[in-house]
């Protein structure tokens, strides 16, 4: 309510986004300024601001003392995470000072920054349900001699981070169940469900795959469906409240006896909903998907696989990893490595090598067996590549009854020495 010459009195904040939503988490600077615009001027004692972070319950219940005595029974609870003050214009009161001190504004508009920190802890996200709700605000208090003060509050969100890109939630979820349906002593056939999911992890706005298989051998027609249930429960002096709704659904064809169904990931798209909310003492908020069939008198056979709702979406390498996965178990490798290319183009003539060797015996020797040496040398070098054999001439016991055939290379060679030269050469 805004009294007098002050005509404004609002509370902007600096958005971290381009969405220019004020969104915030734990430990995450939250600044701003509180706008006043007056009509001539204005004689202001203080102008204070408070931060107040707040998760509260509560509900009734009706009781029954006695035949004719019923009452009511009130149950809320509260936490709170985040508590601050600040005073932008003016100072707190001296006792000993009789008289206030008091700011003047001028005729325009005036700005006061304020800036403070969220605590550096997992705070609970914003949500509003039925029963409770956790609000984030920041309110602005002016305060003028001899006048009412001039409130206002301005809301902001604060999300608890859910990393999907974790091991438990990129786990798969399945399921399976069957019924057998009775009438008096008469007894159909059963109706069987499976399904199953990617991951368990997911954020508002995604696509959520379904693959499921339904056989009805009952003799009833029914009707496979699936939906995305929330549940809300409430925490109060030791008792436990809770509210379960559908965000969304989606619906099969008509069965009929002895008919199946498959549905081949079939696409139920995530509305924008609250994050799962895992760790606040007084509201838990869950997801999980539900596959059913809806069976026409009778309960239905009903799937829930559990689901988090997430903040932080699935990452682009972690897709692409499990498409990688994917396609090695498919591909087809061969069970036995390809033999070494042929040598018969590089192997040395005998003539080559004999001119070498008479070129090396015909050199001058510095040292006594300088020659010899070389000549070995020199033989080795132009020697053949050692013959290539795909059999083990040490086999090992073959394991389990099966045949193994190590790939192995036999060197097959000779040492020789001639009696007229001298001269080592290998064979």
């Amino acid at each position: 309510m805004v009294l007098g010459k002050v005509k404004t009195l609002a509370v902007c904040l600096d958005y971290l986004n381009d969405n220019n939503v004020p969104v915030y988490s734990g430990g995450d600077s939250v600044s701003g300024r509180v706008v006043i615009e007056v009509a001539g001027e204005v004689r202001v004692k203080t102008l204070n601001i408070t931060a107040r972070g707040v998760a509260k319950v509560r509900w009734t219940e009706s009781r029954n003392a006695g035949a004719n005595t019923a009452y009511t029974q009130n149950y809320t609870e509260e936490v709170e995470y985040l508590n601050h003050s600040d005073t932008l214009i003016g100072e707190e009161r001296d006792e000993d000072s009789p008289e206030e001190a008091l700011t003047v504004l001028n005729t325009g508009l005036h700005e006061f920054a304020f800036s403070f920190l969220l605590p550096q802890m997992p705070l609970a996200t914003s949500f509003e349900g039925k029963h409770g709700s956790v609000r984030y605000w920041v309110r602005a208090e002016l305060y003028r001699p001899w006048l009412l003060p001039v409130r206002v509050k301005k809301e902001f969100t604060v999300f608890e981070h859910i990393d999907i890109n974790t091991p438990l939630l990129l786990a798969p979820q399945a399921g399976t169940k069957d019924k057998t349906l009775c009438c008096w002593f008469c007894a159909s056939g059963p109706i069987s469900l499976s399904a199953k999911i990617e991951r368990k992890g997911y954020t508002p706005g995604e696509s959520l795959q379904i693959f499921a298989e339904v056989e009805n051998c009952s003799s009833r027609v029914v009707v496979p469906k699936a939906a995305l249930c929330q549940t809300q429960t409430y925490f109060a002096k030791g008792k436990a409240r809770q509210l379960q709704q559908q965000v969304a659904a989606l619906r099969g064809d008509t069965l009929p006896q002895g008919k199946s169904q498959s549905w081949d990931g079939k696409v139920l798209h995530i509305p924008p909903v609250s994050p799962s909310i895992l760790d606040c003492p007084l509201i838990r908020v869950e997801y999980s998907l539900m596959v059913y069939v809806d069976i026409p008198g009778g309960l239905n056979l009903s799937l829930s696989l559990p689901l988090v709702i997430g903040t932080i979406p699935l990452h682009a390498f972690t897709s692409r990893t499990s498409s990688i996965s994917s396609y090695c178990c498919t591909v087809s490798w061969p069970e036995r490595p390809e033999a070494p290319p042929s040598y018969s183009d590089l192997a040395v003539t005998e003539e080559q090598r004999r001119g070498c060797l008479e070129r090396c015996e015909g050199s001058e020797v510095n040292q006594e067996g300088q020659g010899t040496l070389q000549a070995y040398i020199t033989e080795f070098r132009f020697q053949p590549p050692p013959l290539y054999s795909e059999v083990d001439p040490n086999p090992e016991p073959s394991c389990g009854g099966q045949e193994t055939r190590p790939l192995t290379l036999s060197l097959r060679t000779t040492l020789t020495c001639s009696e007229q030269t001298g001269n080592y050469t290998y064979r």
